[in-house]
């Protein structure tokens, strides 16, 4: 007597949020092609698929969410041959609204299950739309009983259980999961200790592509009943996979080997921008190329990201300017082979201190001056993006953006910022990575002192912190929500925690005027952390020496 056997696709699929049609002929496409190439009997797509996730406020549009639960119609009524299992949102008779997964197949619904852990933390907002279901859902396919939960459900304790006990001997999960450096670490983690306490396998399928500030990195795995991974899929990549069940058992298969921290890092922000670009129609993307190394490294991504010949650099050299700036540039510029353009600001700086020469009489120069020229190469940059239909990116890096180290309307002026999330010595671990692959930033960008080149023979610790102390002080503050004297207690000087403080609270206004970018740590600015602009508290002192860097 043979023993019952499953074949099930784990659909790791990039999908566009709001484009409800687009999204459903990819849900048939990817059906058919599981069934035709790969002889699965039943798919699972991610969480909330035929709207893309997240559709934040589109969920409250009557009109959106009618298309979308007419969509569940439509894919019933055109694929017969395979069962498939879709994350969509379900508007129930009594007009609230699930985040639902429901199984079809050949024109039937076997099965909906609505999420029961709503997540309202960090970048996550589901309370705001959705209501929370209360029952475990498990449906018999080819003689298998198969239990369903949606994301958040396997992280918190009692879900898995419940669904056992309702009769499940296998468990899908549709996740749209976001990526943040050690994330999937994490959740192998948890579903390890999950699974193996309840002793049931299951089926985790994860979203994959990047939307606005968040990346979807996919990784689907399969974890047999002692929690042990059996499958997993490529991380940043779309894929339709297979595993095979025999008797209620996931037979093992390919395991796709984990990305180190800092590969991982960089595969997402290719990913990020990719997408980004794609998804919202641009023609590529323009960027200021400094001769510094955050400049460097977004070129590379943005290269990598979108080839050579869809990327365009902009050297933009004034009179404080170094040689080895310029002489990097156009090395950085040769070795990825793109188009470049040197447009000296000189001319447009003296303009404008010629403009203004009256109204500043009697004062003596200070940054003002120094935001004038990053203010010029803004405009430039901006001209060009508008004139070329190509993205503009911005180049500042978390560190400076935490602190308020970058101009307003002058290098914070674009339309996306690839490394907005990435500390600065992460800055350094990426570029050398990215050398490891092929040689494209010069050594010497590397190991000199980084420096806005604004005033004479200024380096960017005359204002700040050394990186390496800035850093981990901020990953306190900003990610871990550590006090003041918390972090001084970890043996940080006070001088250097409550300058780096004070500037992070007093630059939240400059923030808030930053273009969207990635987000890679565990809180961003923006959908993490989100603090108001004006406040009256302060968790230490402020130096006398702490001014706004405007």
């Amino acid at each position: 007597m043979s023993l019952p056997s499953l074949k099930i696709a784990l659909a790791q699929i990039n999908f566009l949020v709001g484009n409800i049609a687009a999204n459903v002929d990819n849900i048939i496409n990817a059906a058919s092609h599981a069934r035709e190439e790969l002889g699965a009997e039943l798919i699972v797509f991610p969480e909330l698929i035929v709207t893309g996730y997240p559709a934040e406020d589109l969920l409250f549009r009557a009109d959106f969410i009618e298309e979308a639960n007419n969509a569940i119609h439509y894919i019933a009524e055109n694929v017969s041959d395979i069962a498939l299992v879709v994350g969509f949102p379900e508007l129930a008779e009594d007009g609230r609204l699930y985040n639902s997964a429901i199984v079809l197949h050949q024109g039937v619904t076997l099965a909906c299950y609505r999420k029961q852990a709503l997540p309202n933390y960090g970048v996550f907002d589901e309370r705001r739309y959705f209501t929370a279901g209360n029952q475990p859902c498990v449906f018999e396919f080819n003689g298998s009983f198969i239990g369903l939960t949606i994301c958040e459900d396997v992280w918190q304790k009692g879900i898995i259980d419940a669904a056992k006990q309702a009769g499940a001997e296998l468990l899908l999960t549709l996740n749209a999961s976001p990526f943040n450096l050690g994330k999937i670490h994490q959740r192998e983690a948890v579903i390890y200790s999950q699974v193996k306490t309840a002793k049931i396998p299951l089926i985790y399928v994860n979203q994959i592509g990047g939307q606005d500030e968040l990346i979807f990195d996919g990784a689907s795995f399969v974890a047999n009943d002692q929690g042990e991974i059996v499958y997993r899929a490529e991380e940043f990549k779309e894929r339709i996979g297979l595993v095979e069940i025999i008797d209620n058992k996931p037979v093992p298969g390919r395991c796709v080997p984990l990305y180190d921290k800092t590969a991982s890092a960089y595969h997402a922000l290719v990913l990020g921008i990719k997408d980004y670009v794609r998804k919202n129609g641009f023609g590529g993307a323009i960027l200021g190329l400094s001769g510094g190394i955050d400049s460097a490294l977004v070129l590379a991504l943005a290269v990598d990201a979108l080839g050579s010949d869809k990327v365009e650099a902009v050297l933009m050299p004034s009179r404080y300017t170094q040689g080895m700036s310029n002489e990097d540039a156009v090395l950085e510029a040769d070795a990825l082979g793109v188009k470049y353009h040197t447009i000296p600001i000189e001319p447009a700086v003296n303009a404008f201190t010629g403009m203004l020469a009256e109204v500043f009489a009697g004062t003596k120069k200070d940054t003002t001056e120094e935001n004038i020229q990053a203010r010029c190469r803004g405009i430039i940059l901006m001209a060009m993006s508008n004139k070329q239909g190509k993205l503009l990116l911005t180049t500042g890096n978390k560190s400076e953006m935490s602190v308020g180290y970058a101009t307003l309307y002058g290098d914070m002026a674009g339309g996306f910022a690839p490394v907005k999330d990435v500390p600065k010595m992460l800055v350094y671990q990426l570029a050398r990575y990215r050398n490891e692959l092929s040689p494209v930033i010069p050594e010497r960008v590397l190991t000199r002192p980084p420096s806005a080149e604004l005033a004479p023979d200024q380096v960017d610790e005359d204002s700040l912190p050394p990186y390496e102390l800035l850093d981990a002080i901020l990953e306190r503050y900003v990610e871990k929500d550590q006090s003041a004297s918390e972090i001084i207690a970890a043996g940080f000087s006070p001088e250097h925690v409550a300058r780096a403080i004070n500037l992070v609270d007093r630059n939240e206004y400059k923030r808030r005027q930053s273009p969207p970018g990635i987000r890679i740590t565990s809180k961003a600015f923006g959908r993490d952390r989100r603090y108001p602009i004006t406040c009256g508290y302060r968790g230490v002192k402020a130096p006398k020496n702490c001014m706004i860097i405007e």
